[in-house]
């Protein structure tokens, strides 16, 4: 992925963020009310540790959001185009590189559920279930952690 450059995310950046999340493939049937309404606002950037990684054309391929108290990574998302590309291992190294920067020596993730092989294939370890968030929610979800070398 030499030619991905990840940065991190501006206010600029919240719109097309938003639509990457409302239009991902992950999220339709009976996943789509998790992110039905969901926006990516600039307080939220400011907020957190927010990056994107984008091809030499400056087309969004991905992003991830880690919130730094308590440790998570919030959101992480990788463009339908671009999945199985490297596009997510390289956003997550760069998450886990941001934690160590920032003392974490750990990083939680509560998967959707598809994607929680992703994150175990990259190191995570599953550590349990957090149950449903009515209304939106309504299945469980693993609870996962990534050890943070630093």
């Amino acid at each position: 992925m030499q030619s991905t450059t990840i940065r991190r995310a501006a206010e600029q950046d919240a719109e097309p963020l938003t639509a990457l999340v409302q239009g991902s493939s992950a999220y339709q049937g009976p996943y789509a009310p998790m992110v039905s309404g969901y926006r990516v606002t600039a307080d939220y950037l400011a907020r957190h540790e927010v990056f994107t990684a984008v091809d030499p054309a400056g087309h969004l391929l991905g992003f991830y959001a880690l919130v730094l108290e308590p440790p998570e990574l919030d959101l992480m998302f990788v463009a339908d185009t671009a999945q199985g590309s490297g596009v997510g291992r390289l956003l997550v190294e760069h998450m886990k590189g941001r934690a160590a920067a920032a003392g974490l020596t750990q990083v939680r993730v509560v998967s959707h559920p598809p994607a929680e092989e992703f994150y175990r294939r990259l190191g995570a370890e599953r550590v349990g279930t957090v149950a449903p968030l009515l209304p939106k929610i309504t299945w469980e979800r693993p609870e996962l952690r990534f050890a943070v070398a630093r």
